[in-house]
């Protein structure tokens, strides 16, 4: 079954960039720079426009909660980068989603002549949008920069007692008839690194070491611990000692200009 699904989502990405109207913006601030957002298939989105567009205008897109622990963006859109999001969230990277993100990728390339590839950013469970994506469609993604991501649906929302709600949404948008079904699901990250692997798209994580929500060991730790067996690595940051923000989940962003560096040798001039 998973062989079948990667066959088929890879096949799908093959297709050229899709003919698409222009969609209509509304401009905003976002922290000195104009915000564009707009409808895409009733899902919130924007993209944050440069002063002055890098060389082969380089984008990144953050799979969820644009807003947190934006000093990475900030720092690259300075620079020449765009910003874009839509917002698939409570999703969760099923597959309904990821045929979303394929048809705002196609928009947003055409409308504001993007680069190919976009450096993705997950924040927690942004993890699973960027993780399954990237592994049905290596070829849209130049690196993956991660924030305390969710690699594993079996970790959470499933195993977290405050999470109700997005087991209820991975139950709904998976299409599974129960939490054995998930239990036995074989598409999450964790399940889809070989392909990453195969594909040398560069990882970089921030963790905390006492995460309470997105355990280390569960999800970022298990993830390098496989793709080391696919020969393939990440460049891991660990934030110890350790917080206590919101059951260790939270903290205070370090490792900035090393991830701007991360981001802008992998994700420029693509």
């Amino acid at each position: 079954m998973k062989r079948h699904f990667l066959i088929l989502t890879l096949f799908a990405s093959t297709f050229s960039l899709r003919a698409a109207e222009n969609v209509t913006t509304t401009d905003s601030d976002w922290k000195g720079y104009t915000k564009q957002s707009f409808d895409f298939e009733g899902h919130k989105a924007f993209v944050v426009v440069p002063k002055e567009a890098a060389a082969g205008k380089p984008w990144v897109w953050r799979t969820s909660f644009p807003d947190f622990h934006a000093e990475v963006d900030l720092a690259l859109v300075k620079d020449g980068f765009h910003i874009a999001h839509v917002d698939v969230v409570s999703m969760l990277g099923c597959d309904e989603s990821l045929a979303i993100m394929d048809r705002f990728s196609d928009q947003v390339r055409q409308q504001w002549a993007l680069a190919a590839k976009a450096a993705l950013e997950g924040v927690s469970r942004g993890g699973l949008h960027a993780y399954r994506y990237a592994a049905t469609r290596p070829d849209r993604v130049a690196c993956i920069y991660a924030d305390t991501p969710v690699m594993e649906l079996k970790s959470w929302p499933l195993k977290h007692p405050k999470a109700k709600g997005p087991l209820a949404d991975a139950l709904k948008f998976y299409g599974f008839a129960d939490e054995a079904a998930l239990i036995a699901y074989g598409g999450d990250p964790l399940d889809l690194l070989e392909p990453i692997a195969k594909a040398k798209i560069p990882l970089r994580h921030v963790i905390s070491s006492n995460d309470l929500v997105v355990p280390a060991e569960e999800n970022t730790l298990e993830a390098k611990r496989r793709l080391e067996k696919f020969g393939w690595e990440m460049d891991l940051l660990i934030v110890d000692p350790a917080t206590t923000i919101n059951e260790g989940h939270h903290f205070p962003l370090v490792g900035i200009a090393e991830s701007v560096a991360f981001i802008k040798k992998h994700a420029a001039g693509q």
